[in-house]
């Protein structure tokens, strides 16, 4: 018999999703912000400072996923949502009082706690839906995460109105004031028209902290570490990136972090849809096998490269009869040379592919002797690579949606596997998966700091896909050989108590 669902299930989902879109629009604030004030130089911060403040919210609000979600699985969503939106709008409003590093990081250290909302709805929709439902209604919700792209889209221009284009810059102030009352309405409307409900049973905090000795659970982290910590640190760190890579203004960059941020969020709904429909371990391995792919597309930078070339030696001894800007003759023997044409300048800026130019540059003079195997010109080659923007965006817009549907993906088996813990387990995997977030932006700046190269954050995301994916294909094939009966399109074996 089928399961139905009600209008209030519905009604909560809407409310869920609804504060979590909230939730991440707060919790992204710092990489347009930060952005803005070092940008318009009202603060003086390096990379690695940018790095740490970027990463200091999201490390908090996966922390507290854990705890949150603990919390929820104890008393219900409806008091630990509704008065986390109404705590974090204080650190929010206070955040336009900072005036210097260590103030804007302890702001922003309680202002990240925001974050944490997601293990809240996630285990206060699941006890609302049936199993068959769970995983597109916990997709709707992760669905949220497109508050990212209300971020850097909307942000950059409501900073260039508030400053005057920078004649009052001091007014920057304004944008976190509206994002503090736009948490405290939320929290206001949230309680007043959500209905509480805990799981089925009483567990005691330490029943409900067993899973954490289950390996299963550290390996759906790892696979979160990569699909989520990724797209938190990349929703920030977009909008330097294409500043400083193309020179864009930041309303255009974070346009092009919104291109990222958007599908990345709304796709998770489909990535719900496809792990109800066909199992997420087909969902995982399409994921990060696509990953792996479009993360070494990635890698290639923006370049202008000299490098030696295929130089002219001499086939045989003799003198040096003539030299002129087109060939070399020895003896009886004429070499053509190629003269440098005019440089860079020639080279079109718009291509999408890789573009080289090659010339000689002359060693010997007339008159001189030479032996066989002697060198007479030297080469040079200059690869130029401008690394289309527009390629760079779509392959950008790709791997993050491809991101969102793994996201989806992860979480569809919390629920199957840990029905009376998903808040705790949930909160757990939302822990290290938002630990990714803190540490990659972080990583990003020492990177860029001792390599000099942006892209090199995309080495370290190839290299991530790649572990995650040799773990899991190593994991998955190792139970199928032990049980194979159990795995028909499952991530992995069922529990004994499922049908």
């Amino acid at each position: 018999m089928e399961e139905k669902v009600s209008g209030l299930a519905h009604r909560t989902l809407f409310l869920n999703t609804t504060a979590f879109v909230i939730c991440f629009a707060a919790w992204m604030l710092n990489g347009v912000l930060v952005t803005f004030l070092v940008d318009k130089g009202i603060f003086n911060w390096g990379p690695i400072e940018v790095g740490w403040l970027l990463g200091i919210p999201v490390l908090t609000g996966s922390l507290f996923r854990l705890p949150m979600g603990i919390l929820t699985d104890k008393f219900g969503g409806k008091w630990v949502f509704g008065l986390l939106l109404m705590f974090c709008s204080v650190p929010m409003y206070l955040l336009s009082y900072a005036d210097d590093f260590l103030s804007f990081a302890i702001l922003s250290f309680f202002t990240g706690i925001v974050g944490s909302g997601f293990a809240v709805g996630v285990a206060y929709t699941s006890v609302w839906y049936p199993k068959k439902w769970q995983g597109t209604a916990l997709g709707i919700v992760g669905a949220g995460n497109a508050g990212a792209a209300i971020t850097t889209m909307f942000a950059p221009a409501l900073l260039n109105k508030f400053t005057g284009d920078g004649t009052a810059v001091d007014q920057w102030k304004l944008l976190p004031q509206i994002y503090a009352f736009v948490l405290l309405g939320m929290s206001i409307v949230y309680l007043l028209f959500a209905k509480n409900k805990r799981p089925e049973g009483h567990k005691t905090l330490i029943q409900l902290i067993k899973p954490i000795k289950n390996v299963r659970v550290w390996r759906f982290g790892l696979y979160y570490f990569l699909v989520f910590g990724c797209f938190v640190a990349f929703s920030q760190w977009l909008v330097p990136y294409f500043v400083n890579v193309y020179g864009v203004s930041l309303v255009t960059a974070g346009f092009f972090a919104s291109l990222f941020s958007f599908p990345s969020g709304v796709i998770r709904v489909l990535g719900g849809w496809l792990s109800d429909k066909w199992g997420a371990r087909k969902v995982m391995y399409w994921v990060l096998g696509s990953s792996l792919c479009i993360s070494f597309f990635l890698i290639i930078p923006r370049m202008e490269l000299i490098t030696p070339g295929a130089g002219i030696m001499a086939s045989a001894g003799g003198e040096v009869r003539s030299v002129s800007d087109t060939s070399i003759q020895v003896g009886d023997k004429v070499y053509a040379i190629q003269a440098k044409v005019s440089g860079k300048e020639t080279f079109d800026r718009s291509g999408i592919f890789p573009q080289k130019e090659m010339w000689h540059e002359v060693v010997v003079k007339q008159g001189q002797v030479v032996e066989k195997k002697q060198l007479l010109a030297k080469a040079s080659t200059c690869i130029f690579f401008q690394a289309n923007i527009w390629v760079f965006a779509i392959l950008v817009t790709i791997i993050g949606a491809i991101w969102g549907i793994g996201k989806a993906a992860v979480y569809k088996h919390i629920p199957e596997y840990f029905p009376e813990e998903v808040g705790m387990v949930g909160g757990l995997v939302g822990v290290i998966g938002g630990m990714g977030g803190f540490l990659f932006p972080i990583l990003f700046g020492y990177l860029l700091q001792y390599t000099g190269f942006w892209t090199s954050s995309w080495i370290l995301m190839w290299i991530l896909s790649g572990v995650c994916l040799i773990w899991m294909h190593r994991v998955i094939t190792r139970m199928m050989n032990r049980e194979a009966p159990h795995l028909a399109g499952h991530l992995e074996p069922l529990p004994k108590n499922n049908k």
